[in-house]
């Protein structure tokens, strides 16, 4: 079985990608902001866990010493919803979204190759775009280039990294986490949204899980470089007019 630095960990999807996993018999190392969160899924896991903000200086690298010398995946499950009109965003909104999304998924990837090369077999990288990538949304710039830098840094590394590690990443539509509670708190917005979609829900953690699973594991063992959209139908189906 294998072990999985989940950063993330104590957001909606990062933990129901954990649980999952140690359902199916893996270990797992928890990173996050949330220390009481992080501890009672500790005992829930049976597993170690890292506190701490990743754009704090030194957090990224001590989170990579504390989950072990050997890893067979990383996930990077951190983002941000920053939603402003391109009136409105300054230097500073796409700076910091950028940071958070992109430039820290790429230092948790770098801090941890060691411990990912050290794998017994070939170890898995998984990170999170966004569909807004792929789709025009209004009040979505920051967070869409901050977005689709994760998916072009999916793509060079799964070149990069191949035949050791594979690369690939999760484009959700819109889901009920935390930072997307602005939406998903009002129920007359959340309808409205959920019913853009084929299958006209709004999505949640073990949607990701799921299929998060496979493209950690052996299951996924033919997969890598791929963008994989998880979405209710919304990038692809149209079922109205």
């Amino acid at each position: 079985m294998g072990k999985y630095l989940i950063y993330g960990g104590s957001g909606v999807i990062g933990c129901a990608i954990a649980r999952r996993l140690v359902h199916a018999g893996h270990r797992v190392h928890l990173a996050g902001r949330s220390a009481r969160t992080l501890k009672a899924l500790s005992v829930e896991f049976g597993c170690g866990y890292s506190v701490g903000d990743v754009l704090a200086p030194g957090v990224i690298e001590q989170t990579t010493s504390d989950a072990g010398d050997t890893l067979d995946g990383l996930v990077f499950a951190v983002g941000s919803i920053n939603l402003k009109p391109l009136a409105r965003l300054s230097d500073e909104d796409f700076l910091n979204d950028f940071k958070l999304n992109a430039l820290s998924a790429a230092k948790s990837i770098q801090a941890a190759l060691p411990a990912l090369k050290a794998s017994h077999g070939t170890a898995s990288v998984l990170l999170f775009s966004s569909i807004a990538v792929g789709q025009g949304f209004a009040s979505h710039a920051s967070v869409s280039m901050a977005k689709g830098a994760i998916e072009g840094l999916t793509r060079a590394l799964s070149a990069e990294l191949a035949p050791k590690i594979r690369v690939n990443a999760i484009a959700p539509s819109l889901t009920d986490t935390g930072i997307a509670k602005a939406i998903t708190g009002n129920e007359a917005l959340t309808k409205a949204v959920a019913s853009l979609h084929a299958l006209p829900r709004i999505g949640i953690g073990d949607d990701m899980a799921g299929i998060a699973e496979v493209l950690l594991t052996d299951a996924g063992s033919w997969i890598t470089g791929q963008v994989m959209a998880i979405d209710g139908g919304r990038s692809r189906a149209r079922t109205k007019g």
